[in-house]
């Protein structure tokens, strides 16, 4: 019974280092694989009869040892949607089941890596190189993200639509007392409702004889007559009077122009409208606040001083380019200077990532010992943090992959000894007989 016990024990060693021996394959083949996590292998011992006067031998088994929660080296990269987890946590992907009227379908089940090598597909989905769509959050056209659904991440390239000039900023100081009589201007270019530019002129002349006055004429330049022209009261020639330098009150004077009422600190906005072509166009000209030093001013010297005059309407754009944020945003970017946020890559993490189910060694999929997802936004809650233009290694170590194989090896070897010994003692006792 011994030798027999003997034999079938060394056959399961076998079979255990062989085990061992795929596993060590596996992690050797795929060290330079992104996000791939590696198998150990752990053995556990079988028993028959085991008491204080018999031991009868039993079995080893090879059980695989799954390490999700070990980190690889992060690597930059020159990629701008390459995406890397530091600390705990997956990224949600969706796998495809085929198409419907040209566009793909997903598979119900969402599945986890750390396979962060993102690029854009032919249908403008974010996918990593196994093909793996990214799953986000969905932000709206003022970039408000939605928390409540993730879903594949498609990248609209469409342009982006002008915006016209609804208001524009003025920082300068007025001189004191000018150096000459002469309307002091400066232009800014604004946008009409189809996106073209157009240029608005601010024209200031002092009242003569009242230091304090000033008359601002706001006009296309080149044309016949001013947009409108309103009258810049300061300091104590204000309604009510204003600390000295300051705006006090605004009066209109002629055309389509209005000023805003005096409130103390409250904003000191002129507001007229005008028609490029595309129809009738309101355009505030903000000022700054009464009473404050914030905008406009009039204090000594006799030279202009602007210090910033800008407009906040937009160009129409063509589609440039999309990247990442630390923060998770997918930011596309437009030939005109603008960018807008199209969703956000959230984290998901669990409470037993080792015990996920592989579905091959990058993906993964929940199981009830891997505990319940929890999809957070990156940074949060025990969420690693995002790293941009970077991927994540493979956490195979060679070297100890190498020390493990010829362990594994040794272990073969002399198992293989253990039952051609066993075979050879079962021969001696059968030619016993004869």
């Amino acid at each position: 019974m011994s030798l027999f016990g003997a034999m079938n024990t060394a056959i399961s060693g076998l079979t255990a280092q062989s085990a061992a021996f795929s596993n060590i394959g596996d992690n050797v083949a795929n060290s330079q694989t992104v996000g791939f996590k590696r198998v150990d292998t752990s053995f556990s011992d079988y028993l028959t009869t085991s008491n204080a006067t018999t031991n009868q031998s039993g079995a080893v088994v090879a059980r695989p040892d799954y390490v999700n929660t070990v980190q690889g080296t992060i690597t930059q990269t020159d990629k701008p949607l390459d995406l890397a987890i530091a600390g705990q946590g997956f990224f949600t992907v969706s796998t495809q089941a085929g198409e419907a009227q040209g566009a793909p379908v997903f598979k119900a089940l969402p599945e986890y890596t750390r396979e962060g090598d993102f690029s854009l597909n032919k249908d403008s989905y974010l996918v990593n190189s196994s093909g793996h769509f990214l799953n986000g959050w969905a932000a709206d056209a003022n970039g408000v993200v939605d928390q409540t659904t993730l879903r594949p991440i498609q990248i609209a390239q469409g342009g982006y639509s002008p915006v016209p000039t609804s208001e524009v900023k003025l920082s300068a100081n007025l001189p004191a007392t000018p150096a000459t009589a002469a309307p002091i201007t400066s232009q800014v270019q604004v946008y009409d409702a189809v996106g073209q530019s157009r240029p608005l002129q601010v024209s200031w002349t002092q009242v003569a004889g009242t230091p304090n006055a000033w008359q601002v004429a706001i006009s296309q330049p080149g044309a016949a007559a001013p947009i409108g022209v309103a009258g810049v009261n300061f300091g104590p020639a204000g309604n009510p009077a204003a600390p000295q330098g300051t705006i006090g009150s605004l009066t209109a004077v002629n055309g389509a122009v209005t000023g805003s009422a005096f409130a103390a600190g409250g904003p000191a906005t002129l507001n007229l409208t005008t028609d490029f072509g595309s129809g009738p166009q309101a355009i505030t000209l903000n000022l700054g606040n009464f009473g404050q030093a914030n905008g406009l001013t009039q204090f000594a010297g006799s030279n202009y001083s602007l210090k910033s005059l800008t407009q906040n309407g937009v160009a129409p754009g063509s589609f440039s380019n999309v990247e990442t944020k630390s923060n998770g945003d997918v930011v596309v970017n437009y030939d005109n200077g603008q960018s807008r946020t199209v969703a956000r890559v959230p984290i998901t993490t669990f409470a037993n990532a080792d015990a996920l189910q592989r579905q091959d060694g990058q993906a993964f999929t929940a199981t009830k010992e891997s505990g319940t997802p929890q999809t957070l936004a990156a940074g949060n809650n025990g969420a690693g943090s995002l790293v941009v233009s970077s991927v994540e290694s493979s956490n195979v170590d060679i070297a100890k992959e190498f020390t493990k194989l010829i362990v594994a090896q040794r272990a073969y070897s002399a198992t293989t000894k253990m039952v051609t010994t066993a075979d050879e003692l079962l021969q001696q006792t059968l030619d016993m007989k004869r």
